[in-house]
């Protein structure tokens, strides 16, 4: 039996906007024609609950997926993390124009090794997440090519773990050899005979593919997205939303528990994260949509980063103020910037008993 390269997942855009759909069906039927690729058509997948069809589906894919979806990549990531579609993140080297480059702004060395991230603590599955933002270019043939890349990487590790396959392949079975035998049959071979022989050949290493289609109508859903690769689990979100959006699993670890609690509009609790690792995915500003910003670089000016307005206003004093807002239309009383003070050391004084006996336990070799 013939083992498939990866799915393919292309999410359809909240709109109906008739361009937006052209290229999404376009892609997606161009896909479907490269050996071994899976093709599968989903509506938009932030709006998506956790128990739907969809969700259970992708739950089902074992292998390597692409993503292509009208949100940043990074937002594409942990929407898919959350409703439990977890692997690596791949590389995707198709990417708007307006993301950032990964080195323009770097962390301190000090204060990242500092800090543990949730994911490393809970490391995902082995397998890669490729996930491609749909805005990146018009020209369909940019996105195939991509998809193609991606699948001759993944050919490439088939073949590794599968060496009785190798005899289909001429040469050495790099990702880029295997490139050829990823295009469509038809340009490989231009005589019927040839290309009967190269299709049988083909789709026994990679198999055949397929376009299916899931037919749901979710509604438009608003909620936050926990980007655990930057999450230290500070506690800084549940603290401050005062919705009961948040909560902890068994593990004592932040998730998001209650998502339709949160208020439409309303980002407040990613101004606060402290490690820009809250993402509202429809927000309009990019940096709390999930653009690719550095850590560090929030550093520099929180409030005009995500997108405050021209005032003497802080990240901190904006979140305050987009929260009372909402408390208000809730029919709630507004709080205003309340913050969890961690209480100043106190000054040198002489040991007491208690303190003693605790020295005491220190020293004992347990």
């Amino acid at each position: 039996m013939a083992d498939n390269l990866l799915t393919v997942v292309v999410s359809q855009g909240q709109s109906r906007n008739p361009e937006k759909r052209d290229l999404e069906k376009a892609i997606s039927d161009a896909c479907a024609t490269i050996p071994g690729v899976n093709v599968v058509v989903i509506p938009h997948l932030y709006d998506l609950a956790f128990d739907s069809e969809t969700y259970q589906k992708l739950r089902s894919v074992p292998g390597d997926m692409i993503v292509l979806t009208w949100l940043y990549d990074r937002a594409a990531h942990w929407i898919l993390d959350r409703n439990a579609v977890r692997g690596q993140v791949g590389e995707v080297l198709l990417v708007p124009a307006d993301y950032q480059a990964d080195d323009e702004e770097e962390e301190d060395e000090e204060d990242t090794a500092e800090k543990d991230r949730v994911a490393e603590l809970n490391p995902r599955p082995n397998r890669m997440l490729y996930c491609i933002d749909l805005r990146a270019s018009e020209d369909i043939e940019q996105f195939v090519q991509e998809v193609k890349r991606i699948a001759a990487i993944a050919a490439s590790k088939l073949l590794q773990t599968r060496p009785d396959l190798s005899r289909w392949i001429e040469g050495n079975p790099s990702p880029e050899n295997l490139l050829r035998y990823l295009n469509p049959i038809s340009s490989l071979q231009s005589s019927e005979s040839t290309q009967t022989s190269t299709t049988e050949s083909v789709y026994s290493i990679f198999g055949a593919s397929e376009l299916t289609k899931v037919d749901e109508h979710p509604t438009r859903r608003w909620y936050p997205v926990i980007d655990f690769s930057r999450c230290t689990n500070c506690m800084e979100c549940i603290d401050f939303c005062l919705f009961g959006v948040y909560g902890v699993d068994n593990a004592e670890t932040i998730l998001v528990e209650q998502p339709d609690n949160c208020r439409k509009g309303c980002p407040a609790c990613s101004r606060v994260c402290p490690e820009n690792a809250i993402i509202f995915p429809q927000h309009k500003t990019p940096a709390i949509a999930g653009a690719p910003v550095e850590i560090g670089g929030l550093k520099i000016d929180l409030s005009k980063l995500f997108g405050a307005p021209e005032s003497n206003e802080d990240a901190s004093q904006v979140a305050a103020r987009e929260r009372d807002e909402q408390l208000i239309l809730a029919g709630r009383q507004a709080v205003g910037e309340v913050r969890t003070k961690i209480a100043p050391p106190k000054p040198n004084q002489p040991k007491d008993e208690l303190d003693q006996l605790l020295d005491q336990l220190d020293s004992l070799d347990l």
